[in-house]
């Protein structure tokens, strides 16, 4: 566990085709089922403190605790996500920790240093904030706010994958 923000409870991997992705995850290392937001609901995304129109395809899914992130860009938008594959990677991107005391974290986040690359907001209760920090791919942080709507879509997530029998590996969610 970490002494930063308590347990990692998610690895984001930002991919060039999300449907391969899922694919090669659920087929070849068994993790599903995907959630599967065509355009994610993303709000009031800024980066680098300046608002984006970033647009986002994104996959959720658990391997007994942890979640897995599958997200694709869609437009060129600036994002952490887009100079990510432009800097030649593919793969693991951030690291996430979840909060409940998403002000008090923040609070915490900026007085150790750590620089906001993107945040944002899904819902009324699912802001986000991405840190850089300056290490080597994959070590992004991710800090995110689950209480409420957002937690409880989460947990449906994980009670899925401890049900799953391989069938059906991605459900559509949103339109």
């Amino acid at each position: 566990m970490s002494r930063l923000l308590g347990a990692i409870r998610q690895n984001g991997y930002v991919v060039r085709d999300i449907h391969a992705a899922m694919a090669h995850w659920s087929s070849t290392l068994s993790v599903g089922p995907f959630f599967f937001f065509e355009q994610a609901p993303l709000e009031k995304f800024c980066y680098k403190g300046e608002p984006s129109a970033c647009r986002c395809s994104i996959a959720l899914a658990n391997s007994g605790d942890l979640q897995v992130e599958l997200i694709q860009q869609l437009n060129d938008e600036p994002s952490m996500y887009r100079d990510f594959l432009a800097s030649g990677n593919e793969g693991l991107q951030h690291l996430a920790f979840w909060t409940e005391d998403m002000d008090n974290d923040l609070e915490h986040m900026q007085k150790l240093g750590y620089r906001v690359g993107q945040s944002g907001q899904v819902g009324d209760d699912g802001r986000f904030v991405y840190y850089d920090t300056g290490g080597p791919a994959g070590t992004t942080i991710e800090l995110s706010e689950i209480s409420g709507a957002k937690g409880e879509f989460f947990d449906y997530v994980r009670q899925a994958a401890l049900d799953w029998d391989g069938s059906d590996p991605v459900v559509r969610v949103g339109g």
